[in-house]
């Protein structure tokens, strides 16, 4: 087995060795078509594309990086610690649309690599849509066992100081050979190539590896001119047609594709294309008869670029369509436009207020950039000239650059560079700036390629610029409505969270309070108002307002929340609202609880016995003005906490709420209550670091005595 290095990855030649064999053993036993190998680094949460079989990188390259929160099976099986298999082409299309295009009604398997309670990686898995649409057990016990030596060839590797980290490409893995052949049997095989009426053989990237003289009479190119080269590349005929396209059909899909190009009406070839692992063979046979009278334009093949127009400019789109922040847009762009174009390095700048500000990098420092950031539209450089003027700007060499631009400051080894104006209807958006370690050509069509893909870049970017704006003026006005802070009562322990929606942009209603009231007691209250837009915040201000007002007074927790709930009816907004109120009388040591239909406290008495108190249930605020809000007293202990909390800490699709109260409760027995603060974020878990469709509240008081 021959395991070809594209690019420098780190770790040991005999580690690497033993990944392709497993790897290549993988494949075979699975019978899978191809496929990807992926390097979970420590230090971030981003899947990098180091191993590839039976698959190009031309066409694996948008995938070289995948963060483990897309929606991607490799990501989801690395997240979720299982094998994905997605076996119908409609839910390949559905819940995975990038990969749909990139391996149409394909099956799909993704599994983790771990070992010692860490997730190394990920193997996915690439069947025809031939196959059955369940894995066999054979299967599935390959990709077990696979997984299994592979994490423990990567735990292995990191623990001995060279971990495996991949290159800025990744390695392909070709397929065994059973040896060399003898001289006799390789002179039969050329003999028989070469008495075919053509026959060409490509790389798994399109790159003619072999052609005969007979092929290239039918091309028209001398052989000389075509090694090496793709055939839509160097026969200006072939540029148009559908050839690429057709191989790359044939690549992804593992089976042989049959077409009929023409260099003029009356001489036409029939073109047959066999895939495997490591190419693909190509007959060629001419056409005695004309098949059509319509002539194919010529196309010079200077015109054409390294990189596939159609499909990186749908793979971009269909990635920029799931990005929400402005560092989505910058990690999405980065992750598909260098491995695209063979840059080195891109940043991503914004236009606000007059100024270009850096927002998004890669292959750059800190303080290099910093040299840039804020410019003046005004100011002489390549960002501002090439966004006030839409125009954009290449630099194939420094020496170009610097005849431009004297001041020009060389990164390294930086040597060529674009300057791609990011503009909508005439707006400035902001600035996108690839730059190449080599010099570079920059021919037209490559040109005319990324000023398409700036077009979708500033979609993208303005539409994160906009969501931002909006999500941090709704956040202003949420915590803006919340208490600045919680007042210090002696005898109680009391800590606070809010937790915005990390899903949408719209503000939440939810709300919490402590309130000093007159003689020695307290009153804690936390709500939720219906809805997650500005009328529910507004709401919620009105309704803290009058709960506060009321707790002022004295009022008993069921008296308030009669008092409060007429003046929700009164608003006549349409909405409602849930809410928890407890008074603590510290004098008497007591605390009083009513409820309109929220979910109940969490209450850990000093000896770490903890429950969700059953209390008798009251109407959400604002449906009944008359209703009635039962109060139940309870003895304060020293050491006694409670835990109030608003739903988007327990509510989860699929999963029973009554369940979710109870894992709560045991998460909060569990945690330690040295340090409250600690004992809220313990009781927060994951919730304060993973994506949220709803806000969360928390409010925990501990009675000290």
């Amino acid at each position: 087995m021959r395991v070809v290095v594209w690019a420098a990855a780190s770790g040991s030649e005999r580690d690497w060795a033993d990944m392709a064999r497993l790897l290549r053993r993988l494949t075979e036993d699975a019978a899978a078509s191809s496929a990807m190998v992926f390097l979970l680094p420590t230090e971030e949460p981003v899947l990098h594309l180091s191993m590839l079989y039976g698959m190009s990188w031309t066409v694996a390259s948008p995938w070289a990086r995948i963060h483990v929160e897309e929606s991607i099976p490799a990501a989801e099986a690395t997240r979720e610690r299982r094998v994905v298999w997605v076996g119908d082409p409609q839910v390949l299309a559905m819940h995975y649309p990038r990969l749909a295009l990139m391996v149409p009604e394909h099956m799909v398997a993704a599994a983790p690599m771990v070992a010692a309670d860490t997730v190394r990686g990920a193997v996915c898995l690439l069947w025809p849509p031939s196959h059955p649409g369940d894995l066999s057990a054979g299967e599935s016990a390959a990709i077990e066992a696979y997984c299994q030596e592979a994490g423990r060839l990567l735990e292995r590797a990191s623990r001995s100081g060279h971990p495996l980290v991949s290159g800025a490409r990744p390695l392909a893995v070709d397929s065994d050979r059973p040896g060399p052949p003898e001289a006799a049997e390789a002179l039969a095989a050329y003999d028989y190539v070469v008495r075919l009426p053509g026959a060409l053989s490509l790389d798994l990237d399109g790159r003619i590896s072999f052609v005969g003289d007979a092929a290239a009479g039918l091309l028209g190119v001398p052989a000389a001119d075509l090694a090496a080269g793709r055939p839509w590349e160097r026969v200006p005929w072939l540029g148009d047609s559908a050839f690429e396209e057709r191989f790359r059909a044939a690549v992804i899909g593992h089976r042989p594709v049959r077409f009929t190009a023409g260099r003029t009406p009356d001489a036409r070839v029939r073109f047959e294309l066999y895939p495997d692992a490591s190419g693909v063979s190509v007959h060629m046979t001419p056409l005695p008869h004309p098949q059509s009278a319509a002539r194919l334009p010529h196309v010079s093949p200077a015109e054409h670029t390294e990189v596939r127009p159609y499909h990186q400019l749908m793979h971009l789109a269909a990635a920029l369509t799931e990005t929400v922040r402005v560092k989505d847009v910058a990690e999405t762009i980065a992750n598909q436009l260098l491995p695209a174009f063979g840059a080195a390095g891109l940043i991503l700048m914004a236009a606000s207020e007059g100024r270009l500000h850096v927002v998004g990098q890669r292959g750059y420092t800190t303080a290099f950039l910093s040299l840039f950031d804020g410019h003046s539209l005004g100011s002489d450089n390549p960002p501002a000239k090439a966004l006030t003027g839409h125009t954009p700007l290449f630099f194939g060499s420094f020496a170009e650059f610097k005849r431009a631009y004297p001041d020009a400051v060389q990164y390294g080894t930086r040597n060529a560079w674009a300057f791609l104006p990011l503009v909508i209807r005439g707006r400035p958006v902001g600035m996108l700036v690839l730059s190449f370690d080599h010099t570079r050509d920059f021919p037209a069509a490559e040109r005319h390629l990324m000023v398409s893909m700036a077009g979708l870049v500033a979609q993208a970017l303005d539409r994160a610029c906009l969501h931002e704006a909006k999500d941090d003026l709704a956040r202003t006005l949420q915590t803006g409505l919340l208490p600045k802070r919680l007042p210090t009562v002696p005898g109680l322990s009391v800590a606070a969270r809010y937790l915005p929606a990390g899903l949408g942009m719209d503000v939440g209603g939810d709300f919490y309070d402590l309130i000093r009231s007159e003689g020695n007691s307290v009153t804690a209250v936390i709500g939720d108002v219906q809805g997650h837009n500005v009328q529910a915040a507004a709401v919620m201000g009105q309704l803290r307002t009058a709960v506060h007002t009321h707790a002022v007074a004295g009022m008993g927790p069921d008296d308030l929340l009669a008092r409060t709930n007429q003046v929700m009816c009164d608003f006549g907004t349409g909405l409602f609202a849930s809410c928890l109120c407890l008074q603590f009388d510290l004098t008497r040591r007591r605390v009083l609880f009513a409820t309109a239909g929220h979910l109940p406290p969490l209450l850990r008495r000093p000896d770490g016995r903890t429950e969700a108190l059953a209390l008798p249930p009251g109407p959400l605020l604002g449906i009944v003005p008359d209703a009635d809000y039962p109060c139940v007293e309870m003895p304060l202990v020293a050491g006694t906490a409670l835990a109030l909390y608003t739903d988007g800490l327990v509510e989860a699709p699929g999963v029973d709420i009554g369940d979710a109260v109870t894992a709560l409760a045991v998460r909060f027995a569990q945690s330690p209550d040295d340090d409250i603060e600690v004992l809220t974020d313990r009781l927060l878990g994951d919730a304060s670091c993973n994506p949220r469709a709803d806000d969360i509240a928390v409010l925990l008081v501990r009675f000290t005595g």
